[in-house]
């Protein structure tokens, strides 16, 4: 992965659009400009990943840098770009101010009210999107290359002057509202919440990130002006853009669309935070089906055992349909439809979590098959041709999740820029794999899964008949 694994708002990266909950509007209209423009996404050929990518590290006049891919066979240009920060800096009390924040830039900007601002932005044939991260803001633009000063018009205005006007702020706190009573009653909504308060503690990482019914109440208009001058500026920006665009033209723009934000960020201080591992976190329902989670320690994208730890999960539980977990769960024992393991990680803290969900009567069951796995995995470690096998498809599989569209070029590249990993990463990542030893990784798997997790049940008390 290169996504920063936990900056993850980008990881699953940036799914845009948002859910009622997070604060999203559904546009019921579909210009044509914007059908043309998903017709050009789906019918004409990305770029080669398999091809030698030229990444050029642009650098306007005012100092602002991105990472260019020119692409000039398709008509489009996609940026991408993060702002160091997210909900982690909503104050106490003010919780989902980022949440509510992102769902306003196309809510009016400048001397443009929310439906003048639509309405310019599809006769651009453009498409924009903002999202709040735990550790970032995040924003996708994408546009057609004949009609880009139009489109980079609005974009400059709703970076640099969103209005947060009282309608649209009201009417984007309401869908929210509308997501978080809905959550009240869902019993995986619970229990997310509940698992976050008993890993985290106190730390902003416990907090959703659409805050509660409260909080939204009291958020105003001024506190959005104050968080947006907080964060937007440019000391915590990281930009990459892929299309039909040169060096030379995008370093202009660069300086149109964020040259005028304020030098430096003024951000509260976030500490690092280790998961409280260890225990056993229930919320019973009698549900037909039990979701299980548990959390063992994880590791930084700057540790010497990354890529040791990239293996060890790919053998464990991330390749789909060759992991031990699904071998031993789905395919010999038919306990669940899907059984896997990540490395997640927030840039203050790590985990590798397992996941997986099957008939409540067999939820004991299914618990004690995973922790026989990863004890397995923790005591020997893998052998020599899962080893083998998982490097193949960790670099493999990187062209074709990470590497496959314009769009998702884009986002890896800002996930690179977040974790300092250098515009030569993607031609070095294959060596880096490639040169992880079997004592290497055996290590990183005793290191990982030897702790007691933490264990999240949903469902009826494990033992019961379901």
């Amino acid at each position: 992965m290169t996504m920063n694994q936990h900056r993850a708002a980008f990881a699953q990266a940036l799914p845009f659009p948002r859910s009622a909950a997070q604060g999203s509007v559904a546009r019921l209209a579909t210009p044509l400009p914007i059908v043309l423009l998903a017709i050009l996404f789906l019918v004409l050929p990305a770029l080669r990943a398999h091809a030698a990518m030229n990444i050029q590290e642009v650098k306007s006049e005012k100092g602002i840098i991105a990472w260019l891919v020119e692409d000039h066979t398709v008509p489009i240009i996609t940026i991408r770009f993060a702002f160091d920060g997210g909900s982690t800096q909503d104050p106490v009390g003010k919780e989902g101010l980022a949440n509510l924040m992102t769902g306003l830039f196309d809510e009016g900007a400048g001397g443009l009210d929310s439906d003048a601002f639509q309405v310019k932005l599809d006769d651009a044939g453009a498409e924009m999107s903002f999202d709040a991260g735990r550790d970032g803001i995040y924003g996708s633009i994408r546009l057609l290359s004949k009609r880009q000063d139009a489109a980079f018009d609005l974009v400059k205005l709703a970076v640099n002057r969103p209005r947060f006007d009282k309608e649209p702020v009201d009417r984007i706190r309401a869908q929210v509202l509308s997501g978080i009573i809905a959550n009240e009653r869902d019993p995986e909504a619970i229990a997310q919440r509940k698992w976050l308060r008993a890993i985290y503690g106190t730390h902003p990482y416990s907090r959703p990130d659409e805050g509660n019914i409260v909080s939204l109440a009291g958020i105003t208009s001024a506190d959005l002006g104050a968080f947006h001058k907080a964060t937007f500026a440019r000391d915590g920006l990281h930009v990459a853009v892929v299309g039909d665009i040169d060096a030379k033209r995008l370093s202009e723009k660069l300086d149109q669309l964020f040259g005028d934000l304020h030098e430096k960020q003024t951000l509260s201080p976030v500490a690092d935070v280790a998961a409280k591992l260890g225990q056993q976190v229930e919320v019973n329902y009698e549900l037909p089906q039990t979701s299980l989670r548990l959390a063992f320690p994880g590791i930084g994208r700057s540790d010497p055992e990354f890529y040791a730890a990239q293996l060890i999960n790919d053998i464990l539980g991330g390749s789909p349909f060759t992991s031990r977990l699904f071998q031993e769960v789905r395919e010999k024992r038919g306990l669940a439809y899907g059984v896997g393991s990540n490395l997640a990680g927030y840039e203050h803290s790590h985990a590798l979590l397992v996941t997986t969900a099957t008939r409540s009567d067999r939820a004991a069951e299914t618990l004690s098959i995973v922790r026989q796995v990863v004890k397995d995995m923790a005591e020997k470690g893998p052998t020599k041709a899962e080893l083998e096998a998982s490097k193949k498809h960790l670099i493999g599989a990187y062209a074709i999740n990470d590497l496959d569209s314009s769009s998702s070029i884009a986002a890896t590249l800002v996930g690179l820029q977040l974790d300092n990993l250098g515009t030569d990463y993607i031609q070095r990542r294959s060596a880096l794999i490639y040169q992880v030893t079997l004592d290497q990784a055996k290590a990183a798997a005793k290191k990982l899964l030897s702790a007691e997790p933490a264990i999240m049940v949903v469902g009826p008390p494990l033992g019961s008949k379901g």
